[in-house]
């Protein structure tokens, strides 16, 4: 195995081993995606149609939001042990060390996005077995672009000490990512399978984008 990949393997497994270990999704970002989807329900008031017309919606910034602490998360541990430095010690580390906390992100964002779209269809009636395949790869994709920029800017914020900072760089990063995996999800549970795959080759792109810009300059991010 080449050291890229085996530093990505090694870094996304110690990630969710502590995750595993930790239950910090389920403990905390989990219940800030239902308040969130709870808040967006009460405001929009008990219109049915309105609320499976933006179900999908609902769906997506719910996640990208309680994702923002799981960004911040991903570096918290190597922070306060003063080990942000040894993941440089790493032969060839950064990129791989980018490519495994990113992969380690989208893990766990993909369990929230599942498990955050079945509470959707059971409140708001977003209709998930039109096309349950094509979704889950929406998923899939939309946390890989959104994991890509968030942890890439989690690094920053912890080098910066500054947490407050993350929702203000990653948000209007994202945006590109969220109207792609909305109007992706919108088109699959409307049962139209070939303007979803449309979005979703529009997502792959974007993932490619975030993911190569992110391993070009994670290093120097570490080295400074």
């Amino acid at each position: 195995m080449s050291v890229v990949p085996a530093v990505m393997s090694a870094v996304a497994a110690k990630d969710l081993r502590m995750e595993a270990r930790g239950r910090h999704a389920a403990s905390s970002v989990m219940p800030f995606a239902v308040t969130m989807l709870l808040a967006f329900g009460f405001a929009l008031g008990p219109d049915r149609p309105l609320l499976a017309q933006t179900a999908a919606g609902l769906l997506w910034l719910s996640a990208t939001f309680a994702a923002v602490d799981l960004f911040h998360r991903a570096y918290r541990t190597e922070s306060d042990d003063g080990a942000l430095g040894g993941l440089l010690l790493a032969p060839g580390a950064a990129g791989g060390v980018y490519l495994g906390k990113a992969a380690a992100a989208a893990v766990q964002l993909w369990l929230l996005v599942v498990a955050t779209g079945l509470l959707v269809a059971l409140l708001f009636g977003l209709p998930v077995t039109h096309h349950p395949l094509l979704l889950l790869m929406v998923a899939a994709a939309g946390v890989v672009g959104l994991s890509a920029i968030g942890s890439l800017f989690g690094l920053l914020t912890v080098l910066g000490r500054r947490q407050a900072a993350l929702p203000v760089l990653v948000l209007p990063l994202v945006s590109p990512v969220l109207i792609a995996a909305i109007r992706a999800t919108q088109a699959a549970v409307s049962g139209d399978p070939g303007q979803a795959a449309g979005w979703l080759s529009v997502l792959a792109a974007f993932d490619a984008a975030f993911l190569a810009l992110g391993y070009l300059v994670y290093g120097h991010l570490l080295e400074d």
